[in-house]
């Protein structure tokens, strides 16, 4: 059985989805904004209440760990830009993605990209995933394709997904 570049891909992306589903699923408001650790990345309203990302440029040495609500505006955040970028739009930047504001309408935003993600994979042929990749999460003078950027959401994916599955799971067991 011959499986194209872009099933394969998509079989990936799918099964990654499945995968997060679950979490989805089994995520509590309040486990958003749950810190796990003294030295955390959240998210806050700011003085206009927008839920704005804790960040810094340059990553510090020892990375704080990030609450459930964090990781979910950092996939926001890089599959907004990913698509918009997909889609031949303007990328919005960093700071004008913000958090929705509590967990279930973060899971609406969530499962909104992935129908806008769908759309992107849906219309690639094999051949389009040749092209040059559009300038993220890359340099412009990259040499990657549509194909190493639709792996990179794949992966980039799986690793939030495993991250949020683990928050859940430890805020469950600390009672």
């Amino acid at each position: 059985m011959h499986v194209s570049r872009c099933e394969l891909l998509r079989w990936q992306f799918d099964f990654t989805w499945s995968l997060f589903d679950y979490h989805l699923e089994r995520l509590e408001p309040a486990g958003f904004l749950w810190e796990p650790a003294s030295r955390c990345w959240t998210v806050r309203p700011d003085v206009e209440g927008t839920w704005v990302p804790d960040w810094a440029e340059i990553e510090p040495d020892l990375v704080p760990v990030p609450t459930i609500g964090w990781v979910s505006w950092h996939i926001g955040w890089w599959w907004s830009v990913t698509i918009d970028h997909a889609q031949g739009r303007t990328p919005r930047e960093r700071a004008e993605i913000a958090w929705p504001g509590d967990g279930r309408t973060a899971i609406e935003w969530l499962r909104s990209l992935r129908e806008d993600w769908l759309v992107v994979l849906d219309r690639l042929a094999d051949a389009d995933l040749d092209a040059t990749a559009p300038a993220f999460p890359w340099p412009r003078d990259s040499k990657h394709t549509v194909a190493h950027m639709v792996a990179w959401v794949n992966s980039e994916l799986m690793k939030n997904v495993t991250e949020i599955g683990q928050l859940r799971l430890l805020r469950a067991a600390s009672g």
